[in-house]
């Protein structure tokens, strides 16, 4: 692989050195090499103004982060060896922590590979590239899976949104390998059937797993509201822990009949749980409109805040949705509220959940925090790579 400079700014190496991976376009010396001149995805060097070479990575002239370092050892660059060293690397920290092979293999900047994420299924791999620079080394992603696991199937989910800001085009391809459209997995001893091609983002959210488990903890006996059910993932663990009646409110038809299956798969749920298919806001509405009442109540709604931009109709929505959760809860009632909003903050999080209470005259004791597992891996110097985050209160009336 041929690189070329990437020339920064005086001053402008001090992030990079401290830990970071991304150099903003405002950061290159563009006199010395204009960024118009690289094409997307362009392996580079990049350099401090005074012809020190920080490390190696990509480039992506119409993007805000206009470059990623990957390899700082300039003896390892950034290529297929690299590829293989990290993905070893990952696999053999994954297989310490898990006992069956489903988990998220490769957490992008977390995992030293930017732009990269994949998650394992078994012997099927769900590759998802956001970035210019891996999208153009493709079949290099590809034969370094090949080496290190051998026989795997290979799906590239490449329709996120983030590819628009790469100015890449969006699809979903079987790269190699014969692919059913759904696998089954286990977690938490709950069993559930997966959509591998046309499921949300790469089929399975495995980031929640350790606040499932912690969930099973609260509601053995309890009747328990699971909003924004997707696959059943918490409801139907809820139910295999014991809770006496779970619902779960799905906006998807497609997802309400994988909900409806998974709960079959599982025999506590297929007698407690039962799926509503609905708007979560107004199902919501009408539940308390209802006098619905539950012990336990599980909010993890899709990212309200995307973007910066996203933030102040973002807290609004947050703030709406765990005051109407709150309002259904009994006496003493658990509320586990999550977000998976890199740009909503621990402590803004936090207060939205002590207002949310406030204004309904309750106060809130949180118990626990879960956060994203071990397979998703928090970049020190990247917060957007700390992006999940759950709260697990207590509801109490006139405290």
């Amino acid at each position: 692989m041929e690189f070329q400079s990437l020339y920064l700014k005086k001053g402008e190496e001090r992030r990079l050195q401290a830990g970071h991976l991304w150099v903003f376009s405002n950061e290159v010396d563009t006199h010395r090499t204009p960024i118009t001149n690289f094409s997307a995805g362009t392996p580079v060097t990049i350099t401090t103004h005074n012809d020190k070479v920080i490390g190696t990575g990509y480039v992506n002239p119409h993007s805000l982060i206009c470059a990623r370092l990957v390899s700082r050892n300039l003896d390892h660059p950034f290529g297929f060896s690299l590829l293989i060293q990290r993905l070893k690397f990952a696999l053999s920290f994954r297989s310490s922590l898990f006992l069956n092979p489903y988990y998220r293999l490769i957490f992008g900047e977390s995992d030293g590979l930017p732009g990269l994420t994949i998650d394992r299924y078994g012997n099927i791999l769900i590759a998802q590239i956001t970035t210019a620079g891996m999208e153009r080394i493709k079949e290099t992603i590809i034969a370094a899976l090949n080496s290190v696991l051998p026989g795997s199937a290979i799906i590239l989910r490449n329709d996120s949104s983030f590819r628009r800001q790469e100015g890449l085009e969006s699809y979903v391809e079987v790269a190699q390998g014969q692919i059913q459209e759904t696998i089954r997995l286990a977690e938490n001893e709950g069993h559930f059937l997966v959509p591998l091609i046309n499921g949300q983002k790469t089929g399975w959210f495995f980031d929640h797993r350790l606040n499932r488990a912690r969930m099973q903890h609260y509601v053995k006996d309890k009747r328990v509201l699971d909003v924004f059910s997707y696959l059943g993932a918490w409801g139907i663990q809820a139910s295999v822990a014991g809770a006496r009646q779970v619902i779960g409110v799905e906006g998807s038809e497609t997802a309400i009949e994988f909900i409806r299956h998974n709960a079959k798969l599982n025999s506590k749920a297929n007698s407690s749980f039962t799926a509503l298919h609905g708007d979560a806001f107004s199902t919501l509405n009408a539940l308390q409109a209802d006098k619905e009442r539950f012990d336990v109540i599980i909010l993890d709604p899709p990212a309200f805040i995307k973007r910066k931009k996203d933030l102040k109709q973002g807290l609004i929505a947050y703030q709406r949705l765990n005051e109407l959760a709150i309002r259904l809860l009994t006496q003493d009632g658990i509320l586990i509220s999550s977000s998976c909003s890199s740009h909503l903050q621990w402590d803004i999080f936090r207060d939205i959940l002590r207002r949310s209470g406030r204004h309904l005259d309750r106060s809130i004791q949180i118990l626990e925090h879960g956060h994203q597992g071990p397979d998703h891996p928090i970049h020190p110097a990247i917060p957007e790579t700390e992006y999940l985050k759950t709260f697990i209160c207590r509801s109490l009336y006139g405290a």
